[in-house]
């Protein structure tokens, strides 16, 4: 088990990503108080169980879909908020398989971003605890805020 940082810096969380997590964990970024990730979708649990647990990152303050048309995207948003630092941590989803595990059980904040992201997306949060949408009816077979839905009337 690694060291529990409290107030850690963005060249502290970076290390200390990059230590526990290799090549598993990309940081294509720093900033200020900003750091971003690129993680494969199959270690996002066990990334943000490390970010939440050793990096001490209090809260996720989004988590959303994006439609890049040949893959979408998942972006969370993780803040903490004794050092007003941020990472964001992308995992890149094929079209063919929507599935990545739910974080909701290690910041439950998580869990209404997850629904939604379900509903606009598609984009199935496995282990969730009530994976349902939102606001559409259950019947509805779209996902709004893909890029291939198209409006009525629209070619």
């Amino acid at each position: 088990m690694a060291e529990t940082l409290q107030n850690p810096t963005v060249g502290q969380i970076t290390e200390h990503l990059r230590n526990r997590f290799g090549d598993k964990v990309a940081v294509t970024k720093t900033e200020e108080r900003r750091v971003y990730a690129k993680v494969r979708k199959e270690d996002v649990f066990d990334v943000c169980r490390f970010i939440h647990d050793e990096l001490t990152f209090e809260h996720a303050t989004s988590v959303l879909g994006n439609d890049m048309i040949d893959r979408l995207e998942v972006v969370y948003h993780l803040s903490n908020y004794y050092t007003g630092t941020m990472i964001e941590l992308t995992a890149d989803l094929p079209l063919d398989d929507l599935h990545i595990e739910s974080v909701s059980s290690i910041w439950s904040g998580a869990n209404w971003h997850e629904r939604e992201t379900y509903e606009l997306f598609g984009i199935v949060f496995d282990n969730h605890p009530k994976l349902e949408r939102l606001l559409t009816p259950d019947t509805y077979e779209f996902h709004p805020f893909r890029k291939s839905y198209k409006l009525r009337g629209q070619p």
